[in-house]
């Protein structure tokens, strides 16, 4: 995450585990004023949350921010499906490469940019069981070789 990109609010890990990654974008998403203090103090999770086009609009569903404690009768409903902010051209390519057997779209994280939230998502493709332990042992390999490294320059 650079400079530019600001402050973290909520990471996807499992996407990056169960699916192969090829493209990601970048969405504003609709908000309604308790849902952006609700953000600030990081109350959310995207981990079962999944992306939908309908009418040539994206939304999100399962996307869960907490109600805002000072909020009472403007707090909206934590899951409620949220619109997703794109350009139709993006939105009719990532739909077009959807299309194609095995890819899907998935939210990555959930940032500040600025003063405006943003949504990375990426255009992926499911991983098979195999790939997953291959990643795990590729995994395992390099933090056992890091620590080998620093057991050798004590």
């Amino acid at each position: 995450m650079g400079k530019a990109e600001g402050k973290l609010i909520a990471n996807n890990k499992k996407a990056y585990h169960d699916y192969f990654i090829l493209e990601k974008y970048e969405a504003g998403l609709v908000l309604h004023g308790t849902e952006v203090k609700s953000l600030r103090m990081g109350q959310c999770s995207i981990k079962e949350s999944f992306i939908r086009v309908e009418d040539r609009e994206m939304f999100i569903y399962g996307m869960h921010i907490s109600p805002y404690e000072k909020g009472n009768i403007f707090n909206k409903d934590p899951l409620r499906v949220r619109k997703l902010l794109l350009h139709k051209k993006e939105i009719d390519k990532i739909f077009g490469k959807m299309k194609e057997k095995g890819n899907t779209v998935v939210p990555l994280r959930v940032y500040f940019s600025g003063s405006l939230v943003k949504l990375e998502i990426g255009l992926a493709k499911g991983k098979k069981q195999y790939d997953k332990r291959d990643d795990i042992a590729k995994k395992d390999q390099k933090r056992e070789a890091q620590r080998e490294f620093k057991v050798r320059n004590l």
